[in-house]
């Protein structure tokens, strides 16, 4: 605190402003940690029903997948980009799952020009974006956040780099042309890893 009995030095202004900055980042990182268990409760369930269908955690990435309704897109997209058998692999993996809501959401026949075979390259750029090695529970994601001091970036396999941060109360990621999309459910288990179904797909920045 500043002494009101004279004049504030350089020194004074700089303890100063660390002290408060300490304050903020210990504050935030509170903040991260509160708004993430709430998050974790709310949104974490064992054997979630995501599309309709009960996820199995005796059944891979893509066989889950292949159960949802909501993720009818993300299924031929994968098998087009000849991913199936990566997917189905021991893992572990951590998939951000876009909707078929959030595939719609892209330009006007952005879908149907990724399936061609012509292509492939791009599409598996794409889907690997949403893609990260080992199992990512959204707990340990979040205290990533809190950690970093309101945000953390996550590698992908494709090369991308995702940002993570909590905006009310949600987990917000950012891709690389700060397109937002939101985790809507978490920690869905598979026999190979975990999935987080996200409102929005993630496009590399060319």
């Amino acid at each position: 605190m500043f002494n009101h009995n004279r004049l504030p030095s350089f020194n004074d202004y700089q303890e100063y402003t660390m002290t408060f900055t300490k304050k903020m980042m210990t504050a935030t990182a509170a903040l991260a940690l509160t708004t993430g268990a709430a998050f974790a409760d709310a949104h974490a369930m064992k054997n979630s029903m995501v599309g309709g269908a009960e996820m199995s955690t005796e059944m891979n990435i893509v066989e889950n997948a292949m159960n949802s309704a909501d993720h009818t897109t993300l299924v031929a997209a994968v098998k087009a980009a000849g991913l199936v058998e990566t997917l189905s692999g021991e893992g572990p993996f951590t998939v951000f799952a876009p909707t078929n809501e959030a595939f719609d959401r892209l330009e006007p026949g952005a879908v149907e020009m990724l399936l061609k075979p012509e292509n492939k390259e791009e599409l598996t750029k794409i889907l690997t974006c949403h893609v990260v090695s080992g199992e990512v529970m959204s707990e340990a994601l979040l205290a990533m956040v809190a950690a970093g001091g309101g945000s953390h970036d996550i590698d992908t396999l494709g090369g991308c780099v995702i940002q993570a941060s909590i905006e009310e109360g949600m987990l917000k990621l950012l891709d690389e042309n700060s397109n937002a999309a939101f985790v809507e459910i978490a920690d869905v288990k598979q026999s190979n890893g975990v999935i987080h179904q996200t409102g929005g797909v993630f496009l590399p920045k060319h």
